[in-house]
């Protein structure tokens, strides 16, 4: 076997592979590792090269990786002793010059920069010996009124723009943040489906509904979606830094992130029970509509059509039934996808009728059971005795005759 045949078969050994990977790295590349060993100094990782590459324990503080997660960083030195790595530069307290820079823009690798100070239009940064510029619009992800509480503070930003030699550096922190909503968003979308329950932060409420952060997402509750009865403004619901339990509604990913549509008023229905049948609730008018009007019960709201409010024809159901009125009212459906009730106004009293009739049956029913198994009941029934008559005559069961048509009842001797 010649040089050539010996090559090309270590070259397709794992351990030739391995050395061919290493060879190839380069500074400023970013690979991805398996956590192998954690030491007081360094944290091991398998990067596919025959020695195993590490990167500063410092870099991570007190939260450590643990042993076989996945970690993306930055080759800042491809020794063949093993590879010095970093998941941010500056993190652990290495010097940052120009170069350094240009990799971490190449890359996309995090750089850690002190805020010195805040001035028109964004934040003066020092990264390592560089001052860098961050603009206000790239602080964080939503509008910032001030800029001031980022001063003497530490951060890490995405590179944007190296130009004039590195006098002048760009950055974002924007855009660091987005990074990192998006991979939590990718966690979180096996577990958001419709149906599922989760618990959040409310972190806004609005005119239309309330923004929930579900711990790397943000899901809307629609004012609509807030509870059963109606609700006039979000704030009587819920407020700003509120934790709640929703219910997924529907989860959607576009270009701009997940859309999750969240619902209280679906969790909330499952605790409470359906009215049934036959049920009498009392309810109290929250808004008229066209069609119909909307009450509030205790076990749910629902529309009463017009037909069912037992107006006569040209009326105004408005006036009739205004805001706070107070009905009563029973179930006509339940819409089996939705839940919605629909209820009726009229039917109260055939559900009434029906309930007398019902107890008057049992009534006699009673009745008749009960004076059956009674002989003086049977006589003063049949002769018109009062009750002491009709035992007496029970006692002394002798013949009797009638006179006349006056039904006066005379008692015969015995002859002795």
């Amino acid at each position: 076997m010649d040089d050539s045949d010996f090559a090309s078969l270590f070259d397709a050994s794992p351990e030739g592979g391995r050395q061919r990977a290493d060879l190839r790295l380069q500074k400023g590349q970013v690979i991805e590792g398996t956590v192998l060993e954690i030491t007081p100094e360094w944290i091991f990782l398998d990067v596919g090269t025959p020695q195993d590459a590490r990167i500063a324990r410092s870099e991570f503080g007190n939260q450590l990786p643990a042993k076989g997660e996945k970690l993306r960083a930055t080759v800042l030195d491809p020794t063949p002793e093993g590879a010095h790595l970093t998941t941010s530069l500056g993190r652990g307290g290495g010097a940052i010059d120009t170069r350094s820079l240009e990799l971490a823009r190449e890359g996309g690798t995090p750089v850690r920069g002190e805020v010195v100070k805040a001035v028109k239009g964004g934040l003066e940064v020092k990264v390592g010996d560089v001052l860098a510029f961050c603009p206000a619009s790239q602080v964080e992800l939503g509008y910032t009124a001030s800029l001031e509480g980022y001063v003497g503070e530490s951060y890490e930003f995405k590179v944007l723009e190296l130009r004039d030699s590195g006098r002048s550096v760009v950055l974002s922190r924007r855009a660091l943040l987005q990074d990192e909503r998006r991979a939590r968003e990718l966690e979180l979308l096996g577990s958001l489906k419709p149906g599922a329950e989760v618990v959040g932060s409310v972190t806004s409420v609005q005119r239309h509904g309330a923004l929930v952060d579900l711990g790397g997402a943000t899901g809307f509750i629609h004012i609509s979606e807030l509870a059963s009865h109606r609700v006039e403004r979000v704030e009587d619901v819920v407020k700003e830094g509120e934790q709640v339990k929703a219910q997924v509604l529907s989860v959607e990913s576009g270009d701009k992130g997940l859309k999750i549509r969240l619902s209280l008023k679906q969790l909330t229905q499952k605790t409470v029970e359906a009215p049934r049948r036959e049920e009498i609730l009392e309810g109290t008018v929250a808004k008229a509509l066209n069609h119909g009007v909307l009450v509030d019960t205790e076990k749910g709201s629902g529309l009463v059509p017009l037909k069912e409010l037992g107006l006569p024809p040209g009326s105004d159901h408005r006036r009739a039934y205004p805001v706070g009125k107070k009905l009563r009212v029973v179930l006509i459906s339940r819409d089996s996808k939705d839940g919605k009730l629909r209820f009726s106004a009229v039917g109260v009293a055939g559900v009434e009728e029906r309930r007398n009739y019902k107890e008057f049956s049992e009534t006699q029913t009673r009745s008749a059971a009960g004076s059956l198994g009674s002989l003086g009941d049977v006589l003063r029934q049949k002769l018109g005795l009062s009750e002491s008559g009709a035992v007496a005559a029970s006692e002394n069961p002798e013949p009797s005759e009638h006179s006349g048509d006056r039904g006066v009842v005379r008692r015969t001797k015995r002859p002795e």
